[in-house]
């Protein structure tokens, strides 16, 4: 366990006698609600300074206790920089924002060596100046604004969090996480991101506009002298050890398997799939797309205070995971048919099996076979 349990050591921990498996599950159920509390906490931290967009909210959070990677797609003005930025201060978490223009090169994200003297031995030796991308949250704002070789420069980050640079690697600090943004109604001038770039990104998430309720709370808030502050809720530590409890939650071979059939059914001339996604899909996702379908449902299972995951848990992160990897053809670019129609189609033709509930003893059954100590 990442996480130190907040109780004094025990006399077996003490005499260095290992604890119990029924202890350290026990202990997982603990983390299990810590996360929980400190979701609620965040989320009340959040709502100070964001006004409604409480799905927008949900996804970017999912993704960070999955360690995953968000692109956010929403016209300009909708708070997506500001709701990036204050995540951040929430999770004293340390902040970068890079503004991609067309001009923009790769070492201006990555950094660069630069050639410096010791002026006591006149030797000159190189020396790497760290770029943007080293800090724990980046935003990479209107990153479809930038052409494709420095796009690329965030690829070996985001899956490796590392970067390379004249043969040496430098290891980013974690957690590490990417949200981007996107415009999707300003075209002159972008460049769209490649698949294997989206590939990476965990999630799609739209960012709408607000209800006229929410909408008039939010020109009261910020056309008025209040200053809201936000409190940092969790530290990089407690980050990492509920990013690890996450992937330690327990799911049921049924449910994993709606989660494949959901993404096998895109994949056109693999199987037998369903006619209209012959009709209107020209690529399907690929295996990336099962992976965080699964790791977003225990998150979202996690964050609502269970200890087992439901297809329904599947259902409810299947849109952000699958729209920008279903790639579709010119009929359905015709007839105005897009991914989010294909999933929402794709979700009512599947049979929905009910996840059975998993007590705490089954829980504790199944940590113990996943994790013996």
């Amino acid at each position: 366990m990442a996480l130190e349990a907040e109780s004094s050591m025990s006399e077996a921990e003490r005499s260095g006698t290992p604890a119990a498996p029924e202890a350290l599950v026990e202990s997982d159920m603990e983390a299990v609600r810590r996360l929980h509390d400190g979701y609620r906490r965040i989320r009340d931290e959040l709502n100070k300074v964001i006004v409604g967009q409480a799905g927008v909210l949900d996804d970017l959070l999912t993704a960070l206790f999955c360690r995953g990677h968000c692109l956010l797609v929403g016209v300009p003005g909708l708070a997506k920089t500001l709701m990036i930025s204050t995540l951040a201060r929430t999770l004293s978490l340390s902040f970068n924002r890079i503004q991609f223009t067309p001009d923009l090169m790769p070492a201006d994200i990555t950094g660069t060596e630069v050639i410096q003297e010791d002026k006591s031995t006149g030797e000159r030796r190189f020396k790497f100046l760290r770029g943007p991308i080293f800090a724990q949250v980046i935003l990479a704002d209107e990153i479809n604004r930038t052409p494709p070789k420095t796009q690329a420069a965030l690829l070996e980050s985001m899956q490796e969090r590392q970067v390379t640079l004249g043969g040496v690697r430098y290891a980013l600090d974690e957690p590490f996480f990417v949200l981007a943004t996107q415009n999707p109604i300003e075209q002159e001038g972008t460049y769209p991101l490649p698949e294997a770039q989206l590939d990476r990104f965990m999630f799609e998430t739209l960012v709408d506009y607000p209800e006229e309720e929410e909408e008039m709370k939010i020109v009261k808030l910020t056309t008025s002298a209040l200053r809201t502050e936000v409190q940092p809720v969790l530290g990089a530590g407690e980050i990492l050890g509920l990013q690890e409890i996450v992937r330690r939650v327990p799911i049921s071979d049924h449910v994993i398997r709606y989660a494949l059939k959901l993404v096998r059914l895109t994949r056109v001339g693999k199987g037998d799939v369903p006619e209209f996604v012959r009709q209107s899909v020209a690529w399907g996702a690929g295996p990336r797309a099962s992976q965080y379908l699964v790791l977003g449902g225990k998150a979202r299972a996690v964050l609502s205070g269970r200890y087992y995951v439901s297809c329904d848990d599947i259902r409810a992160v299947a849109f952000p995971v699958l729209r920008h990897r279903i790639i579709t053809n010119f009929n359905a670019e015709a007839e105005g048919v897009t991914s989010d129609r294909i999933i929402e189609r794709l979700i009512a033709e599947i049979p929905r099996v009910d996840a059975e509930v998993v007590h705490d003893g089954r829980l504790a059954e199944v940590l113990r076979s996943e994790n013996p100590r």
